[in-house]
């Protein structure tokens, strides 16, 4: 489920991808993503806890070494490439500002949610880290599409995926179900990336905020 996350290998979206599936960090403009640690715990746990940022989420219980145990199972599904879960830093500064998870991975798809941007968040986060995901997931992985569902009130975050390009394919009592596919990606990325470079860079937008 969608929300509204040596030198390390890497991939900037700007540039070819190098197709390497075992890159740690997904460089964009203004955002990394970098692969979770059992370290990162105590962040994940508490986004995952804040009500500011779990309305559309799925319930989470436990303590922080709870979620720290459950990291360390899920890097034997990351390394047996069935599952990526990222956190969102701020290049500038390394400062973590969100989390998205891609799981599900299947022949020709993939699902794509978890997602939380907190309040440190650069101002166009949600594009640029949707877009990495996708970068991950169709020049990367080599898939052909997306499937993911939002809760039919997360008025927001379907709003978002309706701008992006996906398309509604059904839904339930809950959720809304979309696909994006990875043609529609390569049609839609340069405009998007557009989008992304033409933003302010944080410290640019509280420059000028103070005034």
């Amino acid at each position: 489920m969608t929300e509204y996350c040596g030198p390390a290998p890497h991939t900037n979206m700007d540039a070819h991808s190098s197709r390497d599936t075992r890159a740690v960090i997904l460089e964009g403009k203004w955002l990394n993503l970098r692969l979770a640690q059992p370290s990162d715990a105590g962040y994940i746990h508490q986004l995952r806890m804040d009500p500011t940022y779990n309305l559309h989420l799925s319930a989470v219980n436990g303590t922080v070494q709870d979620q720290e145990d459950w990291l360390h199972r899920y890097k034997t599904r990351e390394a047996a490439g069935v599952e990526y879960y990222y956190v969102i830093e701020r290049r500038s500064d390394a400062r973590p500002c969100g989390l998205v998870r891609l799981y599900d991975i299947e022949k020709s798809q993939f699902t794509w949610g978890s997602w939380i941007l907190d309040q440190n968040k650069t101002p166009k986060a949600a594009l640029e880290s949707a877009l990495l995901i996708y970068v991950k997931g169709f020049e990367e992985l080599g898939l052909s599409k997306s499937v993911f569902d939002v809760r039919l009130d997360n008025a927001r975050t379907l709003a978002f995926h309706r701008r992006f390009g996906a398309v509604e394919t059904g839904r339930d009592a809950q959720d809304v179900f979309f696909e994006y596919t990875a043609a529609q990606f390569r049609a839609d990325k340069d405009r998007h990336l557009a989008a992304i470079r033409a933003s302010q860079s944080p410290e640019g937008r509280r420059s000028i905020e103070s005034s």
